[in-house]
C-alpha cells in the first residue's frame, strides 16, 4: 500500500498548558500543578498527528518572527511533517493559553498572530494541495485561504475534508468544495440550530459528515443514507486538548489509505481516545501503533 499524501492547511500556535484541580472563576486565582509549552494549533496539530499516524504530509501554514516561531517549526519538522512552505512573517507567532482541570476538562483563549496573514495563495502552494490524495483545513485561519485551497483541491480532485472549528459562517463557495465535514456537538449547532439528536442536518450543507461528542462517541452521516453512530473508546482522560485534531486527521489518513468511511470513523475514534491519555496538545498525539492498539479492541 503506498502512503497516503495528505497535505494540511491551517494555524500553528504556541501552546502554553496550565494544570489546576478546577477551572478558574472569573476574578479567581488559582494554584496550578503543572505546566508545558507545546506546540500546537488546529492546523499544526492535525499535520503533526496525519504524519504520526502514517501519512506523508506537508502542513501550510504561518509562523512569526519570534523565539515561538523557531521553535514551532522545528518541532513539526521533527515530527516528520514536510514545513517547507511553512511562511515565516514578521511580528508575533499564534498562541494559545490553556487551562486544563483534574477531569482533562478545558478552557483556551487564542490569539492568532502571524495566522492571520496566511492569505493569498501562491502557485507553488495551490500546486501542493493539487498533488495532495486528501486535504485538511480548519477555521483558525482566514476563511478566504480555506475556500481558496478546497476550491484548488476540488478541481484536482483532491478529497477535502473541513474540520469546522471554531464554528463561524461558512461561504457557499467552500461548501461545494468539501467532500466530508467533521464537527463537534457545539459546532454543529452553530452550523444548523441541531446537534446529535439530528446529525443529518448537516447534509444540507455537504454530502457527507461527522458529528463528535467526546465521550458520547461519533455520528456518520451522508446523502447515500448512511446514519451510523460509533461508540468512544473508553480511556483515563487527561486532557481533552488535541483530541478532535487527533481524530481528524487520523479520519484523513484512513480514508486516504482506502477504508470505508465507517471505519475509518472507527480508527479515528481510536487515535481520539489515545491522545487524551496525555497532557499537552501535539506532544499527546498518537503514533499509528497506539491507535491499531485500541482500534483492535472493537
Amino acid at each position: 500500500m503506498s502512503q497516503t499524501r495528505v497535505v494540511v492547511v491551517g494555524s500553528a500556535n504556541m501552546d502554553l498548558v496550565a494544570m489546576a484541580p478546577s477551572l478558574p472563576r472569573l476574578g479567581e486565582t488559582m494554584l496550578g500543578t503543572d505546566f508545558v509549552m507545546v506546540p500546537g494549533g488546529k492546523g499544526a496539530n492535525q499535520a503533526v498527528a496525519a504524519a504520526r499516524a502514517g501519512a506523508s504530509c506537508a502542513f501550510l501554514g504561518a509562523i512569526g518572527s519570534d523565539a515561538f516561531g523557531v521553535t514551532l517549526k522545528a518541532r513539526i519538522t521533527a515530527a516528520g511533517v514536510d514545513t517547507g512552505q511553512l511562511r515565516v512573517v514578521y511580528g508575533t507567532s499564534g498562541v494559545a493559553l490553556v487551562m486544563v482541570n483534574a477531569q482533562g476538562e478545558n478552557a483556551i483563549v487564542v490569539t492568532p498572530g502571524a495566522n492571520d496573514a496566511l492569505v493569498g495563495l501562491t502557485d507553488e502552494e495551490l500546486a501542493t494541495v493539487r498533488g495532495a490524495d486528501v486535504l485538511v483545513a480548519q477555521l483558525e485561519i482566514p476563511v478566504q485561504t480555506v475556500t481558496a485551497a478546497a476550491t484548488a483541491a476540488r478541481a484536482a480532485g483532491t478529497r477535502v475534508i473541513l474540520n469546522a472549528a471554531p464554528a463561524r459562517d461558512l461561504p457557499p463557495e467552500l461548501l461545494a468544495a468539501v467532500d466530508l465535514l467533521v464537527v463537534n456537538e457545539g459546532e454543529a449547532q452553530a452550523l444548523t440550530g441541531r446537534g446529535r439528536e439530528e446529525p443529518r442536518a448537516l447534509l444540507d450543507l455537504v454530502p457527507r459528515a461527522v458529528l463528535t461528542d467526546g465521550g458520547a462517541g461519533a455520528w456518520y452521516v451522508d446523502r447515500d443514507g448512511a446514519d451510523v453512530h460509533v461508540p468512544a473508546f473508553q480511556v483515563d482522560v487527561v486532557d481533552s486538548t488535541a483530541a478532535g485534531d487527533a481524530f481528524t486527521a487520523a479520519l484523513a489518513v484512513g480514508w486516504g489509505e482506502g477504508r470505508d468511511l465507517v471505519d475509518a470513523v472507527r480508527w479515528a475514534s481510536a487515535a481520539g481516545a489515545a491522545c487524551v491519555r496525555r497532557l499537552g496538545a501535539s506532544v499527546a498525539l498518537p503514533q499509528r501503533a497506539e491507535i491499531d492498539e485500541l482500534y483492535a479492541q472493537v
